[in-house]
């Protein structure tokens, strides 16, 4: 019986694991899954475009299947798996994966849906015409080659790559303890970047970028804001925010739609609506339909609504719960002399440069050396040309060819080459067009020879060599960006994304109720009338503020005891137009006895924006509206208050307006407000108006000579009047008379700026509301009492005002009223004022 000669070796195992993992680790970097910085590849892509180059699949020849070439890199280059060279294989031709695809392909590769490619016996493919880009003078002993993993042939270790791959494709790979993943660009811009650099070579960034403005990606798309990509290309890591570019539509049967022809890249379109489609159970009612209509000329994803949807609020809350707003996470991690590195764009492009004047240089030498080689023979040609009846009888008296070479050699000095050449060369070209032919190929030979020369002397000249190359590859295969790239950083979403943007009315009722209604809710009617019934009141509640701003406006609350709350309107609770809404302190910390008011709303807070108050008695102080930031809900105070005064109106102005204080007995005070300097919140402020015994403050207004200023007594007299009637007072004097008092006409409660563009809200102490166009209201004198704008009911007056934008509605029927829940009470609409005094 045999023995058996056992090779057991004992060894720490601990050691064996750290140097097997070390080995498996080092193979998967630099052997698998991270690109080589200089031509952009992994391995198994390089030998696939090198085993078509072989194969001579060129952009102009017939297809080869799929599997050919596959079964060619597995036998020569690649020992793995053939579904992993199928798979890079695929991704190389798919032009929803590359920017610039460098394989052709045909038949089925795959789609955008996540269908995968037919299999390998189906397909066929060749080199795309920037494919054969990559391999461009190869042959000309530009790279170096090492043997493939059997020693039985050479691959090249890198490609020449006229095109900057890495730049123009990106990649993305997971090796062991690391990742990559870099995005493609635009290959116009990118190549413009390099020819910047090359000129100068402490080029910034901020340069660089005037050139390459960032990732452009195969499936467009928009990316928001510059920030991520400023890091990236600083850092070689960065969060890039990209989301799908739609367009609203209207479909013929009149439904809102939401067409997305653009998605975020490699998001999956099919997984994308299957994911929609779930939505629109729960998360986003307002969705009523989803269709893919993609075709071969584009994506076309449609999202139908449900009537009454807001477009604007279904897209935010889809790019909050789809893929249509991704990250891409640039990791610019590549092989640097075969050892991972982070890249900066600029450490990118110096890479690419150093590779192409390194293979313009080796190239260069290459042809210099056949050029001489072939000056070398034809300088011997022309030698034998030049004593051809000699050449003629040495070689007919040599006894062979090796004699005869031997002889011309020692005859005419020449070199075994030369001498060959001479012997080999047909008696057809002894002919004076053959002569004329090889001296003129000489010629240009040395020009050629002189020029490789002067190229390889000096550093400059390669490139120039290198930039002249890569503006052609740009002219050639350029195209336009189809990425856009927006200025502004996408922030987080905030309530209000969420939130249909509209006009309401915010009521705030005596006793502290607040709600805010659909602005349509109130209706125009002719002036005169009595008005329609606009608020369901309780033990003898009335309307006390009125105010119109968009839900995705700031509204602020100025109280009497001269604190400042603000809150977003769409945080005040809905109401219908005969509801009694909330009670304002379930929003806000009143305490006994402080009362709403003012109300003002903006949009942000500006710092050319000041909050100019006034109060009862005549005290007027400004504020820069930014401190009033951190007023919320739990408020700051605004104006320290003398004691026995409240705070009576606030203006939003800025340094340039002209402002008017008007007195419940008719007297307005023109100002310019640089006259009230601003102050800090807790200061009490300065005179702005002397008033007169028993008259008291009812509104400030911030002049517009565009407008007119509308006064509105307690008993339903009112008038226009121009602003340019009043001139302009110090402040703390007493003004000028604005309106005669009456008894029948009672006192103002409330002076606006109007244009004919707008309607006049009016609310009384009983609830009737009234809704009159300005147009309709006559402009008067300054000392005209007005004319009647609505007749009240005994005991009834007017206790607040506000401006809408005018609408127009016909008349409704009586019975389309009682529908409603609409009370008609018919009065005389006949209109009677006072003649100017």
């Amino acid at each position: 019986m045999e023995e058996t000669v056992s090779k057991i070796f004992q060894t720490n195992i601990e050691e064996e694991m750290k140097t097997s993992y070390l080995n498996y680790a080092m193979s998967v970097i630099v052997s698998r899954a991270l690109p080589d910085v200089r031509d952009g590849l992994k391995p198994v892509h390089r030998r696939i475009l090198y085993d078509m180059y072989e194969m001579g699949l060129r952009f102009n020849t017939p297809f080869k299947k799929a599997a050919r070439i596959v079964g060619d890199v597995l036998g020569k280059y690649h020992p793995h798996g053939d579904a992993s060279v199928y798979d890079a294989l695929v991704r190389l031709a798919q032009d929803f994966s590359l920017r610039y695809p460098v394989v052709k392909p045909q038949g089925n590769f795959g789609s955008i849906d996540g269908d995968p490619a037919a299999a390998m016996r189906y397909t066929e493919a060749k080199m795309s015409r920037i494919g054969e880009e990559m391999l461009n003078d190869i042959q000309k002993e530009t790279v170096d080659f090492i043997p493939n993993y059997d020693d039985s042939l050479l691959e090249p270790h890198v490609l020449p790559a006229s095109v900057p791959f890495l730049l123009i494709n990106g990649t993305s790979g997971i090796a062991v303890g690391m990742a990559t993943n870099m995005a493609p660009h635009n290959l116009t811009e990118a190549c413009n970047a390099i020819a910047a650099y090359i000129d100068n070579p402490s080029i910034t960034l901020e340069e660089l970028m005037e050139h390459i403005k960032g990732p452009d990606f195969p499936t467009a798309g928009i990316i928001c804001g510059r920030s991520g990509i400023v890091n990236a290309f600083s850092t070689g890591r960065g969060k890039i925010v990209v989301r799908g570019k739609y367009e609203i539509e209207e479909s013929d049967n009149g439904k809102v739609q939401i067409i997305y022809n653009e998605l975020p890249y490699q998001v999956n379109k099919a997984e994308l609506v299957k994911r929609i489609s779930e939505l629109k159970k729960e998360e986003i009612p307002g969705i009523s339909e989803v269709r893919d209509e993609s075709d071969r000329d584009g994506i076309r994803l449609v999202v139908e609504l449900k009537r009454g949807a807001v477009a604007k609020v279904v897209v935010n809350k889809l790019f909050v719960h789809t893929p249509l707003q991704t990250n891409f996470n640039v990791n610019s991690l590549a092989l640097v002399n075969g050892k991972p590195q982070v890249l900066t764009l600029i450490d990118m492009i110096r890479h690419f440069v150093d590779h192409r004047e390194q293979v313009i240089t080796r190239r260069t030498q290459y042809d210099l050396k056949k050029a001489e080689e072939r000056a070398h023979i034809l300088e011997g040609l022309k030698i034998g040309l030049d004593n051809i009846d000699e050449v003629i009888k040495i070689i007919r008296e040599s006894e062979n060819n090796e004699i005869a070479s031997q002889n011309l050699m020692s005859r005419f000095s020449l070199t075994k080459l030369q001498s060959d050449a001479i012997i080999d060369m047909k008696l057809g070209r002894l002919s004076h067009l053959e002569t004329e032919k090889i001296l003129q190929e000489l010629g240009e030979l040395l020009q050629k020879i002189a020029y490789y020369k002067e190229v390889l002397s000096d550093r400059t000249k390669v490139l120039g060599v290198v930039k002249s190359e890569i503006l052609e590859i740009s002219a050639k295969y350029g195209d336009r960006r189809r990425t856009e790239i927006l200025q502004d950083e996408l922030g987080q979403m905030s309530d209000e994304d969420f939130i249909k943007e509209e006009d309401v009315v915010v009521v705030i009722s005596n006793k502290g109720f607040v709600k805010r209604v659909p602005v349509e809710e109130y209706r125009s009617q002719g002036r005169g009338g009595k008005g329609v019934r606009g608020i369901t009141l309780r033990n003898e509640d009335f309307i006390q503020h009125l105010f119109i701003a968009s839900t995705h406006e700031y509204v602020m609350f100025v109280t009497s005891a001269g604190k400042a709350y603000w809150i977003k309107v769409h945080e005040l609770p809905i109401g219908s137009k005969t509801s009694k809404g909330d009670s304002i302190k379930s929003i806000l910390p009143l305490v006994e006895g402080e009362e709403i008011t003012s109300i003002i709303n903006f949009k942000e807070f500006d710092e050319e924006l000041y909050l100019l108050m006034v109060t009862r008695d005549g005290v007027a102080k400004k504020v820069n509206l930014p401190l009033f930031k951190n007023a919320k809900t739990r408020g700051i105070t605004a104006i320290f208050l003398d004691e026995g005064d409240v705070l009576m109106n606030c203006e939003l102005v800025n340094e340039f307006n002209d402002c008017m204080v008007i007195t419940k007995k008719g007297k307005g005070l023109r100002f310019q407000n640089s006259d009230v300097r601003a102050m800090g919140r807790a200061s009490r402020g300065v005179k702005g108006i002397n008033l007169a015994e028993d008259d008291e403050v009812v509104g400030l207004l911030k002049v517009d000579d565009d407008k007119r200023i509308m006064m509105i007594t307690e008993n339903g007299q009112g008038k226009q009047v121009h602003f340019d009637e009043f001139r302009t007072h110090r402040r703390g004097t007493m003004g000028q008379k604005i309106y005669t008092f009456r008894e029948k006409t009672g006192y103002i409660v409330g002076a606006l700026a109007v244009d004919d563009s707008q309607d006049i809200v009016c609310i009384t102490q009983l609830g009737q509301s009234i809704r009159i166009p300005v147009s309709s209201i006559s402009i008067q004198g300054a000392y005209a009492s007005g004319v009647i704008i609505t007749k009240l009911k005994d005991k009834d007056v007017i206790v607040a005002i506000a401006t809408a934008d005018a609408e127009k509605e016909e008349d409704l029927s009586d019975e389309e009223l009682d529908d409603q829940g609409i009370e008609r009470i018919d009065v005389d609409q006949t209109s009677s004022g006072d003649d100017d005094l």
